[in-house]
């Protein structure tokens, strides 16, 4: 299907807080942007407007019951729009929110994790639980970045 996740974790699946980013990485964002760069991105509405601004060279999908004032958007209204009608011909990266990444975890084939070495306690958004018997997993990476460290993991589906 051409759907692959990425998205960057605690050790307790935490993903945000606030609607923000819990861990600021200077090279995992590095690595978020060499991964999509060129690529579609999908997204939720609360995703979309936690961005600072459209991410360059990137096709921005957003799924949301409402609309998006922006011609440079292409916006879905349910999930089930999205896979019924989206062209699966390109590789997209699924980037968040938590419902998102619940909704089309099944329909990926690869996961590229950033496993932070942390907790959030006062998180609020956190990644899917996931059947880890059902992928193959690879440390493609480590790093430490303000004092963190973490390791970017690759995921393909047995």
């Amino acid at each position: 299907m051409n759907l692959v996740i990425i998205a960057a974790v605690g050790k307790n699946n935490e993903l945000g807080k606030d609607n923000e980013l819990i861990w600021h990485l200077p090279s995992d964002l590095k690595f978020f942007r060499e991964k999509t760069i060129g690529k579609n991105i999908v997204m939720g509405r609360k995703t979309f407007e936690s961005l600072p601004k459209m991410l360059p060279n990137r096709r921005h999908i957003v799924i949301t019951r409402g609309n998006i004032d922006n011609p440079e958007v292409e916006v879905y209204h349910s999930i089930d729009d999205f896979l019924k009608n989206y062209n699966f011909n390109e590789e997209t990266y699924v980037i968040g929110g938590a419902s998102i990444y619940s909704s089309l975890i099944d329909y990926a084939d690869l996961m590229y994790l950033t496993e932070i070495d942390g907790v959030c306690p006062s998180a609020d958004v956190y990644f899917p639980n996931f059947d880890r018997e059902l992928w193959h997993s690879e440390v493609i990476g480590t790093n430490i970045d303000n004092g963190i460290s973490y390791k970017h993991v690759l995921y393909r589906r047995r």
